[in-house]
């Protein structure tokens, strides 16, 4: 059984979920597309309770809510303003801030808006979400505010945030991408990024960084590009640099910038929605049934800077 259909249009949006009801149903088939199954027994039939929005097996007779064990698992807001945040996040363009979001669902405090964007953040990365491949653009490029008088390149002397990008190449187009914040420009991070996020056999164009020698030796076919300039990166890897462009407007127009605590959350979120791009209304009810593959986000995860992917 497949999920249920996603709305195709706001007003589609405001008439399936306009009653807290709806929501709940919604959520339950987007979270077991194959029928609901008892997280204790496996019992795969269960009464759907009136009084509150549980399912009790009805073999064990174990209840469970349909937000337990997700992102949502204990959330004080209605569902209704979860589906309301989801749908804006997954299909509004420039994306969404902390404040807009407030003031769209008319929530009191901007540090339920944020925590809400943060555990929905979470939910964008699949656990078993598989690398990328074929052949892929790679490069890296600082993230962080203005460092009067420093030059361009790669030297040690930044306090700026390293992002590396990989980007599948499709024709004179780009597919997915993937980003991640690294330690530093070694080649144990910029390969380890790599293992992680391309296809072994994959063909992978980088410039002549030194970083990226160990790739030959790792199963991929590494074509490697003398540089020169560094204004000459653009031209090289257009599509990977694209993406950093286009990352660093959305950071510092939507959000007027990210500190490094966080970086990798809003990562997760460019990825996302650059990956479903032509697809934004499906993206809204993927990351509902993402919602519910993650444990519980901690306190510690949302204002620790802890990763949650």
């Amino acid at each position: 059984m497949s999920r249920p259909p996603f709305p195709k249009t706001l007003s589609e949006f405001q008439s399936w979920f306009a009653a807290e009801e709806a929501c709940v149903r919604y959520l339950a088939a987007s979270r077991w597309p194959n029928g609901y199954v008892c997280p204790r027994c496996d019992h795969n039939e269960a009464y759907e309770l009136t009084s509150r929005p549980l399912f009790k097996c009805k073999n064990c007779k174990y209840q469970v809510s349909v937000t337990a064990g997700t992102v949502l698992h204990g959330t004080r807001l209605s569902i209704r303003d979860w589906f309301s945040a989801a749908y804006l996040v997954a299909t509004y363009t420039p994306g969404i801030s902390a404040v807009q979001l407030q003031r769209q669902l008319g929530l009191k405090r901007y540090e339920t808006a944020w925590g809400l964007l943060q555990k929905l953040r979470r939910a964008m990365v699949r656990p078993e979400r598989g690398r990328i491949s074929g052949e892929v653009e790679v490069d890296e490029t600082y993230v962080g505010g203005v460092e009067a008088g420093r030059r361009a390149g790669r030297l040690r002397d930044s306090s700026k945030t390293v992002v590396v990008g990989t980007v599948e190449i499709r024709g004179s187009g780009s597919a997915r991408v993937r980003l991640s914040v690294v330690d530093d420009l070694s080649a144990a991070s910029l390969v380890g990024f790599l293992e992680h996020s391309v296809t072994p056999g994959s063909i992978v164009h980088t410039d002549g960084w030194g970083g990226y020698r160990p790739l030959a030796t790792k199963g991929y076919d590494h074509r490697r590009k003398t540089q020169g300039r560094v204004t000459n990166a653009g031209a090289l890897f257009p599509r990977v640099h694209r993406v950093f462009s286009n990352l660093k407007t959305w950071l510092t127009g939507t959000h007027h910038g990210v500190g490094a605590q966080h970086l990798q959350h809003y990562l997760n979120e460019y990825v996302f929605r650059f990956n479903r791009r032509r697809t934004p209304m499906a993206a809204f009810q993927s990351l509902l049934g993402l919602t519910s593959q993650h444990e519980p986000t901690t306190y510690n995860m949302l204002y620790d800077g802890e990763s949650t992917g």
